[in-house]
């Protein structure tokens, strides 16, 4: 029984070939493409299970391909895993703005990409199964968790990735104040190099889309919460 399909995405063959007959070793099935243009197409046409996705591309890049597929709504929950031979601090941070789960640098040793993989997808499982169904009510203001949609006023909210998850976080817990810190960790991880500056621009896009809400409150010296009333 497969455990699952896995979408690899990278231009250098012998990397797919490598990773292809690894994950079908441990039982997945995989598609292989070697193009930004192709990863976007056959992850919409297929909907995998998880995406291993390079950043350098020719044409669309990795980055520009994560942000397609979190702006769909058939393609927005796939957990994906960025492989990048880039180094620069930078360069990781785009790629976990625009929605990627993780990333693993270049050379990787397949046991760890596997392992990474396996991991992600199962904390992905299960917060579907935690999350399905549950939905967050303030006044006009609906965050439906299972759906991953929000609205205000039953009028739809364009949300990116990132600020969908930082949504989530602070209006499970109303009241709960979050240091910007922790906010960073519990979205990325604590071993992610996401400056604790890039919450602030984040919760900046979020009250201009949310508007006259009003639901996000900034504790001086502290971080943000989400307000009880």
């Amino acid at each position: 029984m497969s455990k699952g399909r896995i979408l690899v995405v990278d231009d250098e063959e012998d990397i797919l070939e490598l990773v292809k007959y690894n994950l079908e070793r441990e039982g997945y099935l995989v598609d292989c493409v070697g193009t930004g243009e192709e990863a976007i197409e056959r992850a919409t046409a297929i909907r995998p299970d998880g995406i291993l996705l390079d950043l350098m591309l020719p044409g669309v890049d990795g980055i520009e391909v994560c942000r397609e597929l979190r702006k769909n709504p058939d393609t927005r929950t796939i957990p994906i895993i960025m492989m990048t031979a880039k180094g620069e601090e930078a360069d990781v941070v785009s790629g976990l703005e625009v929605g990627a789960d993780d990333y693993v640098p270049k050379p990787f040793s397949t046991k760890v990409l596997i392992a990474r993989l396996r991991a992600l997808l199962r904390r992905t499982a299960e917060k579907k199964d935690e999350e399905a169904g549950e939905v967050i009510r303030r006044g006009t203001f609906v965050l439906d968790l299972g759906r991953r949609e929000a609205s205000i006023a039953g009028k739809p909210l364009d949300l990116t990735f990132t600020e969908f998850e930082i949504l989530r976080l602070l209006a499970k817990r109303p009241g709960w104040v979050y240091s910007r810190s922790r906010i960073v960790n519990e979205i990325k991880g604590s071993d992610y190099p996401v400056t604790e500056r890039a919450v602030d621009v984040q919760i900046v896009g979020l009250r201009k889309k949310l508007g006259d809400a009003d639901l996000i409150e900034t504790v001086r010296g502290v971080g943000y919460k989400f307000k009880n009333n």
